[in-house]
């Protein structure tokens, strides 16, 4: 236990002696103070002492507290912490491994007493070391922030903690295999920045396939609709001709019926075949690690769907809309599929989201442990 804390302390030794830690520092700094600059009143947004009269979008219909909230879960997380002091963290840890094994270092710390799979967790827990330090701080300020601006001290705030390191940690898994098998500081951050990019192409990729299968489902709903409209449309029309002593055209034979139930049977075919694709997509994405997802756990917890759709002022309920409207036709149609979109990835289980996550991190940290027991340095 003397041992492993000693390693620790070094390694924090080490990184707080990077110039790159201070900067990320004062950068995160420079971030909570804007991000405690802007505020919310009756009228509209504000920032410092300049206003924006929003009619829409004020105080009345967003609590402070929820404004605050919501800019730290959709903003100061996933684009400052997630992206850019994740590439920052990278470039600083990206060294922890190729340097340790290369010129004799590793011998040195071989000829102690402990063994082999041990030390290297402990060198991978230290370069979580840098997430750690700058996301409790960064998320420290925030959380006076919010206490003070948005008169609510929000204690789920610092849930951000364990779920950016656990984030970062499954891309540190992969730049720690990649050192490990390269001994290259430079070929370990590209590598993982490919692997980031990758992942970030097929969570976009599945967010498409989600929306399309979502759009035909509301599709083949509209014209479904349409459809029965129709025929009970065309059912009148035959009995009123009927007693008039004509011969009725059968409901099921009219026209404009014929033409909706052949759209009808085109939507059941889009319905088919992008829920086929979706399926592909979250099959990809079952066996990588899910970064964004992970991050919108926090979103997740500090906001219901309620809160989020104070942000879309344009919401409308679905019996607002033209009974012939569909689904890809003016903002109103489009707000109602990211709706859709927003509740299908929101109800996916955490357990999902984090469990295969951390699966393929102990695949990378597996072969990561056998290979260093095994070679001979």
């Amino acid at each position: 236990m003397i041992q492993t804390w000693a390693l620790l302390v070094d390694a924090y030794r080490e990184l707080s002696a990077k110039r790159l830690f201070w900067i990320t520092l004062i950068l995160s700094g420079l971030v909570v103070a804007v991000f405690g600059a802007f505020g919310i009143n009756s009228k509209g947004l504000t920032f410092l002492w300049w206003e924006f009269p929003l009619p829409l979008f004020n105080s009345d219909t967003v609590p402070p507290a929820t404004f605050y909230k919501f800019v730290f879960a959709n903003f100061g997380v996933p684009i400052w912490l997630a992206w850019v002091a994740g590439v920052l963290a990278l470039i600083s840890t990206a060294s922890i491994i190729p340097d340790f094994i290369a010129g004799g270092a590793v011998e040195l710390t071989l000829s102690k007493p402990i063994s082999r799979v041990r030390l290297f967790l402990i060198k991978f827990v230290s370069g979580l070391l840098f997430v750690t330090l700058q996301v409790g701080l960064f998320t420290g300020a925030c959380f006076v922030v919010i206490g003070f601006r948005g008169g609510s001290w929000e204690w789920g705030l610092w849930l951000a903690v364990p779920i950016v390191v656990l984030m970062f940690s499954y891309l540190f898994s992969v730049c720690a295999l990649v050192g490990l098998l390269t001994r290259s500081t430079i070929a370990a951050l590209l590598i993982t920045l490919l692997v980031w990019f990758a992942v970030w192409i097929v969570n976009a990729g599945d967010a498409v396939m989600i929306l399309q299968r979502e759009t035909a489902i509301m599709d083949l709903e509209s014209r479904e609709k349409l459809l029965s409209q129709r025929l009970e449309t065309a059912r009148k029309q035959a009995e009123k001709t009927a007693a008039e002593g004509q011969t009725p055209v059968e409901p099921d034979k009219n026209p404009l019926v014929v033409f909706a139930r052949g759209q009808v049977k085109e939507a059941e075919e889009s319905v088919k075949t992008w829920t086929k694709w979706a399926s592909i997509a979250f099959g990809i994405k079952t066996v990588l690690p899910k970064t964004g997802e992970t991050v919108a756990l926090l979103d997740r917890h500090l906001l219901s769907l309620e809160d989020r759709k104070k942000f879309r002022p344009e919401t409308v309920q679905p019996d607002e809309l033209e009974e012939e409207e569909r689904p890809r036709r003016g903002r109103r149609g489009r707000v109602r599929v990211e709706e859709r979109v927003d509740e299908v990835i929101r109800a996916r289980s955490v357990w999902w989201v984090v469990g295969t996550s951390v699966a393929f991190e102990g695949v990378m940290l597996g072969l990561a442990c056998l290979i260093f027991a095994r070679r001979d340095f």
